[in-house]
């Protein structure tokens, strides 16, 4: 694996993760680590899992989709995803278990996961994106 899993970027009214990961799925997990980091989660409780399931039309999609996902289940839920087991990844479909706590709170609130300038790409053998969250 790479020396960082991600990292938070400036951005004037936004929050910007750079994520990496040696596979597809270690990006996923990575991306959904870093937007943990973004809402600070406070207090964890007791321990957790939850099945995810995400079927979208392109790898970039999925990525949107699947932390979409992560967060509705955490805002509706109270919980947070630490980790995740996947059962069956693809381009376009990824099914899993998601495994973390409950929570007290979130210091930070995350309206949605963007679209903005997501672009996967592979470089020097490390897929990297770039997420875009309106907060």
């Amino acid at each position: 694996m790479a020396n960082k899993s991600y990292e938070i970027l400036d951005h004037p009214s936004d929050v910007r993760v750079r994520v990496f990961g040696d596979t597809k799925e270690e990006l996923f997990s990575n991306a959904m680590r870093g937007m943990n980091e973004v809402l600070k989660s406070v207090s964890l409780k007791k321990a957790v899992n939850q099945r995810v399931v995400v079927n979208s039309f392109d790898l970039n999609a999925l990525l949107v989709d699947f932390l979409s996902e992560v967060l509705y289940l955490s805002q509706v839920n109270k919980e947070i995803y630490t980790d995740i087991k996947f059962n069956k990844f693809s381009d376009k479909e990824l099914e899993g278990e998601l495994i973390g706590n409950t929570i007290e709170s979130f210091a930070e609130d995350i309206k949605a996961v963007t679209y903005h300038d997501l672009k996967i790409e592979k470089k020097d053998g490390l897929y990297e994106a770039t997420i875009l969250f309106d907060i």
